[in-house]
């Protein structure tokens, strides 16, 4: 990390103040590293490799359970939905983000395309289009790694300069999968390929028999339980566990909590960047095999602690990132 910078960020935090840069680093990611080092003590990590064989049967149960209760609640009041939605649907619906997630990394089956059709499935209940579109970025983010103008998974800085207190990081933590998804828009648009369109027709259709058998208040039910569940809810803590620096030293953060049950163990995020091809259900061997490489690291115990930790730091905030430039060396 720069000197000058990291001195800096810790002058800021010292009299309470929001940074206003972001952490920059002149070395590479230290996943890739790690991973080496790892490997050459434990080559047996290499067996866990490979899909998750359960993942399209999680995955199917979750789609139905979701449509199925969409349907249920054709007839329901909009309050009722709404409760519903926050304590219930939105947690099948982020499930249902992070099996796409798992889906980018080709762990439910050995063909690509497999792993494609099956993301589009998984997508159905979310209600829009965007299992095709988080692939094409998301390998990205584990190739470039905070690399400036590559990494979408960072706020812009028209994010950080206006979200600097109380009232306004807690807007941008219930908007926050809006930022999430439209930042590649705006920063680094990829032109849409036929699988983009495939998504859309899919998914399109699906809202419209939807709307025209059960009517908007299934329709809306759905998209309530995406929109609460990417906001102020315990499991969009990960948003910003994963990635937010809360210590200078430290630029990816694991989580080892009991929400790991339900989100495909993307808490254990040190060891999936170390190893992106190790399904979730596997992840916490890594830990058990080489727990000397993870226990010294800062982790986290409830995601919904580290929400509450982002709104009141008044240190931490979007700027609140390990940025590198694009000529530091990157790593596959």
């Amino acid at each position: 990390m720069g000197c000058e910078g990291k001195r800096r960020e810790e002058e800021e935090e010292e009299e309470g103040v929001m940074a206003t840069d972001f952490f920059w680093s002149y070395t590479d990611e230290p996943h890739a590293s790690r991973r080496r080092q790892i490997l050459s003590q434990y080559p047996q990590i290499k067996q866990l490799f490979g899909p998750d064989p359960f993942a399209f049967l999680k995955i199917a149960m979750v789609v139905l359970l979701q449509l199925w209760t969409a349907t249920f609640l054709h007839n329901a009041g909009w309050l009722k939905i709404l409760i519903i939605a926050y304590f219930f649907g939105s947690f099948l619906n982020h499930n249902l983000f992070l099996a796409i997630h798992e889906l980018s990394h080709n762990l439910a089956f050995s063909k690509p395309v497999y792993n494609r059709w099956l993301g589009i499935f998984a997508n159905l209940p979310i209600g829009v289009p965007m299992s095709v579109t988080f692939q094409k970025y998301h390998l990205e983010h584990h190739r470039f790694q905070g690399v400036d103008g590559v990494d979408m998974d960072i706020p812009t800085l028209t994010e950080a300069h206006l979200v600097k207190n109380i009232l306004s990081k807690s807007i941008w933590v219930i908007l926050q999968l809006f930022f999430y998804a439209l930042r590649p828009v705006f920063i680094k648009p990829k032109p849409p390929g036929i699988w983009e369109f495939v998504n859309l027709i899919i998914q399109l259709a699906l809202d419209a028999l939807l709307v025209h058998f059960w009517g908007w208040k299934s329709f809306g039910y759905l998209i309530l339980s995406t929109f609460v569940g990417g906001g102020m809810h315990p499991m969009a803590g990960h948003f910003i566990s994963e990635h937010y620096v809360f210590k200078p030293d430290q630029e990816t953060y694991s989580y080892y909590g009991p929400l790991n049950l339900m989100t495909w163990s993307v808490g254990y995020h040190n060891e999936h960047h170390d190893f992106p091809r190790i399904p979730g259900t596997k992840l916490r061997k890594v830990r058990e095999i080489a727990p000397e490489f993870y226990d010294n690291l800062d982790s986290y115990k409830s995601w919904s602690q580290v929400i509450y930790m982002y709104i009141v730091d008044r240190t931490v905030g979007p700027f609140s990132r390990m940025k590198r430039n694009i000529s530091t060396k990157k790593s596959e």
